[in-house]
């Protein structure tokens, strides 16, 4: 059954020559390619449907659920997940929707800055609020539930503020990438929180790649944005987070940024920078190896390290998952 070309953006064009197979993949409606290939012999046209196209429905239920809150603050960073979300709660509520972005030792100014110029680009209204790491108890502790007492801090200031605004709901942009199979205490506060603040990236199962699709699709320019998570993601955990090892560790990165590195983390153990590359960068990092090594000294570390297994998200939780996976295999074995 042929589709509706609505429902098709690209098409795959194969032609051959004995045994010689030529392959084009071009964005044309199937009139364009009827007409292309008419009076070609061998030439057949394969119609290729775009993932996006095919969760459509999808999409169309996570704006329609948006729709029905009727006014929400969007907790925005700026990032792909939250620039889409902002991006989709603005087409549908317009000037009821507002983007906060929390401001506190914890964001980098650089993400700060570019929180800013993201929402101007959507055209959404956006909000700054402060934050002190003083209104999240425990916290500062870091232990392995650190970010359920940020989160949930967090959500009660944004959801205060909704409250004082007139909002309904607080949206954020947790995605279904995010919450499976991994320590992530911070989302227990998402959900401890109830009907107050709606997570619909999570509801309709939308992944990391999905919405980067969402957001290629919109234009943002978000969409290729490498991922980011808080500064506090870089402690080791046991070591106080402090607003000046917090402070080192953003001058570290902002470093490796002015560099030319794009996606890293510089994680800090004691005094001890454990810095994570992606593949592709390794050799560009041992030959800039001292003046790397010689500038994160001059910000108070005393070692410099590359990690041989590179840049991952998380890799903070390893040890503590290595080891409960032991006591499970354990458990079991009894």
């Amino acid at each position: 059954m042929e589709k509706a070309a609505s429902d098709i953006d690209h098409f795959k064009i194969y032609s051959s020559k004995k045994t010689q197979v030529i392959v084009h993949l071009i964005p044309i409606t199937l009139t364009a390619a009827k007409y292309l290939t008419t009076g070609l012999e061998n030439t057949y046209i394969l119609l290729v449907e775009n993932s996006l196209l095919m969760d459509s429905a999808k999409l169309e239920k996570i704006k329609k659920a948006i729709k029905a809150r009727e006014s929400a603050v969007i907790a925005f960073s700026g990032g792909v997940d939250s620039s889409t979300l902002a991006a989709l709660a603005f087409e549908e509520l317009g000037e009821k929707a507002l983007a906060v972005t929390i401001d506190s030792p914890l964001f980098p100014r650089l993400q700060l800055e570019t929180a800013a110029r993201t929402a101007c680009e959507i055209g959404i209204q956006h909000k700054t609020l402060r934050f002190s790491l003083s209104n999240a108890p425990y916290f500062s502790e870091n232990t392995i539930n650190r970010c359920y007492f940020c989160k949930k801090a967090l959500l009660e200031t944004l959801l205060e503020f909704a409250r004082e605004g007139g909002f309904n709901v607080v949206i954020e942009g947790t995605n279904a990438s995010e919450i499976k199979g991994k320590n992530r205490p911070g989302y227990r506060a998402i959900e401890e929180a109830g009907e107050k603040v709606y997570s619909p990236f999570v509801e309709f199962n939308l992944t990391k790649g999905e919405i980067r699709e969402i957001a290629a699709s919109l234009s943002l320019s978000a969409a290729s944005r490498p991922s980011a998570a808080c500064l506090a993601t870089r402690i080791a955990y046991g070591q106080p987070i402090t607003p000046e090892a917090l402070e080192k560790v953003e001058k570290a990165e902002d470093y490796l940024l002015n560099l030319g590195f794009t996606q890293f983390r510089v994680r800090m153990h004691s005094n001890l920078a454990r810095i994570e590359l992606t593949d592709k960068e390794f050799e560009d990092a041992f030959r800039k190896k001292e003046i790397i090594s010689r500038h994160l000294k001059t910000l108070g570390f005393d070692y410099v390290t590359l990690d041989l297994e590179g840049f991952r998200s998380g890799s903070m939780d390893e040890p503590y998952m290595r080891k409960r996976a032991e006591e499970i295999e354990e458990m079991e074995g009894e």
